[in-house]
């Protein structure tokens, strides 16, 4: 499988996320051209602000393969990680991140800042704009229907 394969594989996660009503972000954790993690935003079904994809899919890749270390993995997710999901990329040691669509609000990566750059201990390559059309379409979509349902909901009002 190439890039795009998996990318397509975090797009189908990303789809999911966003038929739960969550931002749709999907990731998949890649050693030996086989996916030995998943993971999809669950921040809202889950109740926490650690619901992120790549959390999920690098805790899962750490539970399939016995071992917090991923040094030999690829991790392709839909959006540029946060901060957050950088510093977990960094702790886990993945050499190289893809991602689809850039976040110009946290992205840290490079849009926002870049945390691999810093003088961390681990610098891993990172592969922009795979898939990048579907992935910002899929989230421009979901928020454009979030736009929507929101603006029919009925207003509350204090009673007087």
């Amino acid at each position: 499988m190439h890039d795009e394969e998996f990318m397509d594989q975090a797009l189908a996660l990303a789809a999911q996320a966003a038929a739960e009503g969550e931002v749709p972000v999907g990731c998949v954790i890649v050693r030996g051209g086989q996916i030995v993690g998943r993971g999809r935003n669950r921040r809202e079904t889950a109740k926490t602000a650690m619901g992120h994809a790549e959390i999920e899919a690098i805790a899962d890749a750490c539970r399939n393969l016995g071992g917090w270390r991923l040094w030999d993995c690829t991790l392709y997710v839909t959006l540029e990680p946060c901060p957050m999901c950088a510093g977990a990329i960094v702790n886990a040691r993945i050499p190289r991140v893809v991602y689809g669509a850039a976040d110009t609000k946290a992205g840290s990566c490079g849009s926002v800042c870049n945390l691999f750059s810093m003088n961390f201990n681990h610098h891993p390559q990172v592969v922009s704009g795979i898939r990048q059309a579907e992935c910002a379409a899929l989230l421009r979509e979901f928020f454009q229907n979030l736009r929507t349902e929101l603006r029919s909901r009925p207003k509350w009002k204090r009673s007087q």
